[in-house]
């Protein structure tokens, strides 16, 4: 079932697609559904993919198929609470609630990690979350929360909620998240790049950070990113 915005934009792209044959830009449908930022967007359209009902078309701008209208609208429920996701990325959860800190079984929220430009790295426990399986414990993983929009094109979202395995290694193409100088952290892929260690954005607007393997340190790797729409 789609929520009010997510038909809303479903059919303000059908409508506009018939009439020009073009779907329509990032910043119409920001305007037509009243948001306040294209993240909001990027939300909705992310939502109406994987339900089925939208598709993006690779290699063009602009290009949006819609595959059905809520009408004829069957998709499939996710299984175990899952839906699927990134191959970059293990698992998705829904909606997975916040508890107690005193209950010791959810997995602990460690404030706000920039997809975007780095900010102060943040170790202080804010609330915790529910695992969203039972391979998930909070004595090997840690959350945080998604600020800034460099890493969309992984399917990573303002407002998400990602979930890293505590280590101090990762491989090229992992997903991770990187203390800079021991000031910074960033969520980014980390790539080896010779003697170095590049910190890559997933998206167009952000630029690749090369640095030093000394000045890299990996604290976590992603394994599931839960998102509360």
């Amino acid at each position: 079932m789609l929520t009010k915005k997510q038909r809303e934009l479903l059919l303000f792209i059908h409508g506009r697609i018939k009439e020009t044959g073009v779907s329509p830009s990032f910043d119409e449908m920001k305007e037509a559904l009243d948001l306040a930022s294209k993240s909001g967007i990027h939300r909705l359209i992310t939502a109406l993919e994987e339900r089925g009902f939208l598709r993006r078309l690779a290699h063009r701008a602009r290009a949006l198929e819609v595959l059905k209208l809520p009408e004829s609208a069957t998709p499939a429920a996710p299984a175990a609470g899952r839906i699927p996701f990134r191959p970059s990325v293990v698992g998705e959860a829904r909606a997975a609630s916040k508890s107690r800190r005193s209950d010791g079984r959810g997995i602990p929220v460690l404030g706000r990690i920039a997809a975007g430009v780095p900010i102060e790295a943040i170790q202080t426990e804010t609330h915790q979350i529910a695992p969203p399986s039972a391979d998930l414990t909070a004595d090997d993983h840690f959350a945080l929360e998604v600020k800034g929009d460099s890493m969309i094109d992984a399917g990573i979202l303002e407002g998400d909620t990602v979930i890293l395995k505590r280590t101090s290694t990762a491989e090229s193409g992992d997903i991770v998240v990187a203390l800079v100088d021991e000031m910074e952290a960033t969520l980014k892929r980390f790539r080896k790049k010779g003697g170095s260690i590049a910190l890559e954005a997933a998206n167009p607007a952000f630029g690749t950070r090369i640095f030093g393997p000394d000045r890299v340190r990996v604290q976590g790797k992603l394994v599931a990113l839960v998102r509360t729409y």
